[in-house]
């Protein structure tokens, strides 16, 4: 047996968003967010599930917090509802959404849990996407004014910010693939739309310097990792696209003030040309405190023209898949750490992201997720190799605390570590939870 041992300085921590947990969508003055309208469209999301009432954890935080006090946590990443702050978008402020994340916040703080707030989770307002969401550049106006508000309500209490959750998602999954909100399938729009967000968190950065907040703030952009079949460089070029498409493409205009050539080349021969006004990249490349990072999954890849976007096909390598059919590549986890640092240096490093989904159901009131537990030995194991090769990680946190809507599958694809009866709200604390707890206690474990 190997004992995988952590910094003593490192923080743990699990993970939600608001809409996939908070449910009240219609209380305490929330306006209307893209994925209330979203999951409503027929055929967009299965069972036709939605938000409405997700987790409850708007009325049970109390419970919840309880549940991360016994974990024995450092830190709680959650996110806020923009349209629970305006209902509009922008404009006039609702109280009693303050209200809510300020009585969340104080629960936090009271059981010694350090809050991390994501400004933004995907629920943008939909009042904002009537009038051209993202592509629109006063969307980046009316976040700039939200992230203003929350920086200003709860200075002193949040000391760590996220601007975006994987922008990647926000602007090509959402609006070139097309299967979260809103659901728009064109690539042009897609590719500008990832510029406006990075122009949006460029500025949230700026303000936030300006209001000289005490705390820091990051990003958190997912991850992936392709492993070429082959040392041809066809091979290399393909695999590298689509890595760069998720890493360089959003952290070079952060990192260094510029969109990586080989991927804007790429977009060309699309067809595809963003439109950079004057300034835009001096306040992209705004100097972060830290980064955030999410990592899933991983496989091995190659070559092949006019095969998607990127040119490349997925070799079939019959890894272990989770319940929703990624495969378990935690060697993924460590390239995507070390390629980073290579990258952009000794950027402080927090795992923002990384579970499993497994579906398994309690018996007897115990939920037996040895896939979980395995998954997560697996890839902290690859963080501990990260660590050990200078990668400057601070800290880990889980996804996800608890089982909750899983955008577009529903609520038939299970993350957490705590088990959801969606019909009575019932918590049930799964054999990970308990792994989770013996790791963050002892600072290792044994592998």
């Amino acid at each position: 047996m190997t004992i995988i041992q952590f910094p003593k300085d490192m923080k743990w921590g699990t993970a939600t968003a608001s809409y996939q947990i908070e449910g009240a969508a219609k209380e305490g003055g929330r306006g209307i967010s893209i994925w209330d309208t979203f999951s409503k469209t027929p055929g967009k999301v299965v069972n036709g599930d939605n938000g409405d009432v997700a987790c409850d954890s708007y009325h049970r935080y109390e419970e919840d917090v309880e549940m991360m006090k016994d974990l024995g946590i450092d830190v709680y990443r959650f996110s806020v509802a923009w349209p629970r702050i305006f209902p509009d978008g922008t404009g006039k402020v609702n109280q009693e959404g303050l209200d809510y994340y300020h009585r969340l916040v104080d629960k936090l703080l009271a059981n010694g849990i350090e809050p991390m707030c994501t400004l933004y989770h995907w629920d943008l307002p939909q009042a904002l996407q009537d009038k051209g969401g993202w592509n629109n550049r006063e969307t980046i106006d009316a976040f700039v004014e939200y992230a203003t508000l929350m920086f200003n309500e709860f200075s002193g209490k949040i000391n760590k910010w996220l601007t975006l959750n994987e922008p990647w998602c926000i602007s090509f999954l959402s609006n070139y693939i097309g299967v979260h909100a809103p659901g728009n399938q064109d690539l042009q729009l897609a590719t500008q739309i990832s510029h406006h967000l990075l122009v949006a968190h460029g500025k949230s950065v700026q303000k936030f310097r300006e209001l000289n907040i005490d705390g820091e703030i990051g990003f958190a952009p997912n991850t992936t990792w392709l492993e070429p079949f082959s040392n041809r460089q066809e091979d290399i070029d393909a695999c590298n696209r689509e890595i760069g498409w998720y890493i360089e493409w959003f952290m070079d205009p952060v990192f260094k003030g510029t969109y990586p050539s080989f991927m804007v080349d790429w977009f060309k021969k699309k067809g595809v040309e963003l439109v950079i006004e004057d300034g835009d990249m001096e306040i992209i490349s705004q100097p972060v405190d830290f980064l955030g990072i999410n990592y899933y999954t991983g496989h091995i890849a190659r070559y092949k023209e006019n095969e998607g976007l990127l040119d490349w096909e997925l070799v079939e390598m019959n890894y272990d898949r989770t319940d929703i059919g990624w495969p378990i590549f935690p060697d993924g986890l460590y390239n995507v750490l070390t390629r980073i640092k290579e990258s952009y240096g000794d950027v402080p490093i927090y795992i923002t992201e990384n579970g499993s989904c497994y579906n398994d159901e309690p018996e007897n009131g115990r939920v037996h997720d040895t896939g979980r537990i395995s998954y997560l030995e697996q890839h902290l194991t690859a963080l501990s190799r990260a660590i050990a090769s200078g990668v400057n990680i601070k800290g880990y946190i889980t996804w996800s605390l608890m089982d909750n809507f899983e955008w577009a599958e529903g609520y038939t694809m299970r993350f957490g570590i705590v088990h959801v009866n969606y019909r009575t709200l019932e918590r049930t604390k799964k054999d990970s939870f308990y792994w989770y707890k013996q790791t963050i206690a002892n600072n290792w474990f044994e592998s």
